[in-house]
């Protein structure tokens, strides 16, 4: 979907007869989130460079963006303009009393010497602005509207193209969107998006896409074409990852391990459990990042304070599953109770033939429903464990939230994302929530049945089909787990099931 290069000339840009793609320049003053927006928009976190110090970008640098396998549009981040009140007086100055349009004099002042001396910088963008079709004027909205800014469009609207305002940064506490909204309208630029980059709004490239449509009309249907692939790519990604979590969960649901009834060897089976649990989870986070175009680094775990000592947040610890609003269930309850030293390390691990020994005369034989004629036929010799519902209820949160997230992150965000009490939490610098009711509504039902609901029809099949667990000895891709994680994948990523 997207090339990324330095600038090259239009004819490198594609082989043999194709159309020329739509040439797109993001401009404006330096550190205002130029580069950050091109990698929202490619979805490719490693684009450019990004910093909090002026200046970052020091050269022209082009994405592609394809679609049905030929290049539609190519983006191309410029150097920030750093001294146009006085650029736009030495241009003027070039000029004298010769009545030059402004496409004029903008090659005047290209051919001077100072576009390669004092004012180098700001001749590669407006090099840029004559080339290209049109431009996306970047604006930091936590900046206040200067001068400076008036002259910077100034200059870039006398290359003669058209320009669309684009408001960065506007979930930050301290934006002035209407103050740059009304500044915006005086010079007579009407359209403009709010497009933050961190965490863009749901809709947003829809909206940015047609406010382009509206100015470049020859090119309005490549960009609405544009605009609905990029949805259903969205759209088809969130349906991969709750497949992804889904076949996460079953695994992990299916998994049993069998131990001698000795205390030793039940310790080590649990902690061989829960270990295979950890990896298998990793796993699907992994593959989540991957899926979403994320590196590892931006996701962390929320380290746990224990004993003076800090722990990376675990999946059994009994304060993980209190911190996400869940119980622990009967299976711990009854692990617990059977009597044989069994510590704190199996925490979150179904004991199935110890519980039914251990809780006969603790009042725990209705434990025996749960485990059926399988268990009652293998009272002696081994002992059974299995992960408990509540951490398959924690699992299917985490991974909800986590999905919710991602698709939600723009790729310029630079703080990973962590799972604080089971929630997902994005960079702290975009506050407030920009989701629609309904879609607020539906992550904030899917959490609660993950939390006090029942464990998922798909989940409980699981368990009494060890064969669906590739984290066990035979496994089985069945057309009936197939569906299992169609369905399960649905719930978890809140998508029609198909």
């Amino acid at each position: 979907m997207t090339d990324t290069s330095d600038e090259r000339p239009r004819g490198a840009l594609h082989d043999g007869p194709l159309p020329r793609p739509l040439h797109i320049a993001l401009v404006g003053h330096t550190n205002t989130g130029k580069t950050s927006l091109l990698r929202t928009l490619t979805r490719d976190a490693g684009f450019g460079d990004v910093a909090d110090a002026p200046g970052t970008t020091r050269r022209v640098q082009g994405a592609q963006l394809r679609l049905d396998g030929r290049p539609v549009l190519a983006w191309y981040d410029t150097p920030g303009m750093e001294d146009s009140v006085a650029l736009l007086d030495y241009v003027e100055r070039l000029a004298g009393t010769e009545r030059l349009d402004g496409p004029a004099r903008i090659r005047r002042f290209l051919d001077a010497p100072e576009a390669q001396g004092r004012f180098e910088q700001e001749a590669r963008v407006l090099t840029k602005m004559l080339d290209c079709d049109a431009a996306l004027y970047v604006i930091d909205a936590r900046d206040p509207v200067l001068a400076k800014h008036q002259d910077e469009l100034a200059l870039l609207a006398a290359c003669g193209k058209p320009l669309l305002p684009v408001l960065n940064f506007v979930r930050a506490p301290a934006h002035r969107t209407q103050q740059w909204r009304e500044s915006m309208a005086r010079l007579g630029l009407h359209a403009l998006v709010e497009f933050d980059t961190v965490a863009p709004p749901l809709d947003g490239e829809r909206q940015l896409y047609g406010r382009l449509a509206m100015l470049l009309d020859a090119h309005a249907a490549t960009l609405q074409a544009l605009a609905d692939h990029l949805m259903q790519q969205r759209q088809e990604r969130r349906v991969a990852a709750g497949r992804l979590a889904a076949g996460m969960l079953l695994d992990i649901a299916a998994l049993r391990l069998s131990s001698a009834a000795d205390d030793d060897a039940l310790r080590a089976a649990g902690q061989d459990l829960q270990a295979r649990a950890r990896q298998r989870e990793q796993a699907c986070i992994d593959a989540l990042l991957a899926l979403y175009n994320f590196r590892n680094e931006d996701y962390a775990a929320e380290p746990l304070p224990l004993a003076g000592a800090r722990w990376d947040m675990d999946l059994f610890h009994p304060q993980a599953l209190k911190d996400a609003g869940i119980s622990l269930g009967v299976g711990v309850a009854a692990g617990a109770m059977a009597g044989a030293a069994v510590d704190v390390m199996l925490a979150g691990v179904s004991l199935g033939t110890a519980a039914l020994i251990g809780a006969a005369g603790g009042g725990l034989w209705q434990s025996v429903e749960r485990y059926g004629q399988r268990v009652l036929g293998k009272l002696r010799g081994y002992r059974e464990l299995s992960v408990d519902d509540a951490v398959l209820r924690l699992l299917g949160l985490r991974a909800s939230q986590l999905i919710e997230a991602l698709d939600r992150r723009g790729h310029a965000a630079r703080d990973p994302l962590r799972l604080a009490g089971g929630a997902a939490e994005a960079d702290p610098r975009s506050a407030g929530d920009d989701m629609p009711d309904t879609v607020q509504a539906r992550a904030d039902t899917g959490d609660r049945a993950w939390r006090k609901g029942a464990l998922p029809a798909e989940l409980k099949e699981a368990r009494s089909r060890p064969e669906w667990s590739a984290l066990n000895g035979k496994h089985e891709d069945s057309p009936r787990r197939a569906a299992a994680v169609r369905s399960l994948g649905a719930r978890v990523a809140g998508t029609a099931a198909a």
